[in-house]
C-alpha cells in the first residue's frame, strides 16, 4: 500500500509539473504578447503621426495651389478687362481726333461757291495732315524712292529707260505708318 501511495504521489506530481510548465510557458508567452502588442500599439501610433502630418502638408499644399489658382484666374480677368479697355480708349482717341475732320467737311458741303469749296477742302486736308501727325502717323515716302517691298506695293510695272531701275514713278495710294508698323503699304507703279 505504501507503494501504491507512492506511485499516487509521483503520479499526481508529475501533471503538476506538466501544468506549472504550461503556466509559465503560457505567462512567458504573455508577456511575448504584451510587448508584442505594445511593439504595434507603438508603431501604430508613429504611422497615425506621420499620416497626420503627411496630411498636414498635403493641405498646406493644396491651401497654396487653390490660392495661386483663384490668383491666375483674377489676374487673367484683370488684364482681359484692361485689354479691352485699352481697345476701347485708343478706339475712342482716334475717333475723338477725325471728328473734326468730318466738322470740316460738313461745313464744307454747305457753300456752294468754287472758290470757298475749294478753300474747305484745303483745311480739311490740313486738317487731316494735322491730325495724323498728332496719332504719330507718316507717310511713306515712295515717288523717286526705290522700290522697297516691305514698304511698297507694286501694282504696275512700266519699261520706261527714262527712269532707273525699280524707280517708284508714280504713287497709285500713299501708305501710311506709325513707327515701324506699316498701317498702309504704298501702292505704287515702278519701272523696270
Amino acid at each position: 500500500m505504501a507503494e501504491e501511495i507512492k506511485e499516487t504521489v509521483i503520479e499526481d506530481a508529475a501533471p503538476e509539473s506538466e501544468a506549472s510548465s504550461d503556466k509559465k510557458q503560457k505567462d512567458s508567452s504573455s508577456k511575448k504578447t504584451d510587448k508584442d502588442s505594445k511593439k504595434l500599439k507603438k508603431e501604430l501610433e508613429e504611422a497615425n503621426k506621420a499620416l497626420s502630418e503627411k496630411e498636414a502638408a498635403y493641405t498646406e499644399l493644396n491651401d497654396k495651389y487653390m490660392r495661386i489658382l483663384a490668383e491666375y484666374d483674377n489676374f487673367r480677368r484683370r488684364t482681359q478687362k484692361e485689354r479691352e479697355g485699352i481697345y476701347s480708349d485708343a478706339y475712342s482717341d482716334a475717333i475723338t481726333n477725325i471728328l473734326p475732320i468730318y466738322d470740316n467737311v460738313e461745313r464744307a458741303v454747305q457753300y456752294s461757291e468754287g472758290d470757298k469749296v475749294s478753300e474747305g477742302v484745303a483745311l480739311i486736308m490740313k486738317g487731316f495732315a494735322d491730325t495724323l501727325d498728332k496719332m504719330g502717323i507718316t507717310e511713306i515716302p515712295a515717288l523717286g524712292e526705290k522700290f522697297d517691298p516691305e514698304i511698297h506695293n507694286a501694282v504696275m510695272h512700266v519699261e520706261d529707260e527714262a527712269y532707273g531701275e525699280n524707280e517708284v514713278i508714280e504713287v497709285l495710294q500713299k501708305g501710311y505708318r506709325r513707327g515701324d508698323k506699316i498701317i498702309r503699304f504704298a501702292m505704287v507703279k515702278v519701272a523696270n
